[in-house]
Parts: structure tokens; C-alpha cells; sequence
């Protein structure tokens, strides 16, 4: 089991209420099934949202072949608005 930290930008950061926090999961998958209990909005924001993980876009793939390592670093990036 990986340790690491979440970032979470704009909608994502006010729908956690946090910046970042501490994560234990092995995959993506994982990690968005425990860091949304109790958090509803943040369960909405992630569903619309990119990740990073390490710098390197997830894209389409799917969240249960997403491994962590330990010290990852996972990136929720909310669409953005603006032109």
C-alpha cells in the first residue's frame, strides 16, 4: 500500500475544503473510493475531473490500472472555465 499526497485544484480544492491531504491507496481507483465518504460535492467535482499522478496525465484510463507508488503525488484538476 502506497503513501502519498492529493492536491487538489480550484473546485476540487473548495469542495475538499483542503489544498491537499495524506492518501494510503494501492490504485486511483482506490484512492477516490476513500477520500469522497461523507463528501458528496467533492464525489461530484471528481467524477468531471483530470488527474496527474506524478506529473503524467491519467487520460481515459481506467482509475483501477492507475498503481501508485509510494510518495505518488495525485493531481485533481476540475474542468476550468474561461476564455
Amino acid at each position: 500500500m502506497a503513501t502519498g499526497t492529493v492536491r487538489y485544484w480550484a473546485a476540487a480544492k473548495d469542495a475538499a475544503g483542503i489544498a491537499e491531504e495524506p492518501f494510503e491507496a494501492e490504485t486511483l481507483a482506490e484512492l477516490m473510493t476513500k477520500i469522497t465518504p461523507g463528501r458528496e460535492e467533492l464525489a461530484r467535482v471528481l467524477k468531471r475531473s483530470s488527474f496527474l499522478v506524478n506529473g503524467d496525465p491519467v487520460g481515459r484510463r481506467a482509475h483501477e490500472t492507475i498503481v501508485l507508488v509510494e510518495g505518488a503525488t495525485v493531481e485533481v484538476l476540475p474542468p476550468f472555465a474561461g476564455g
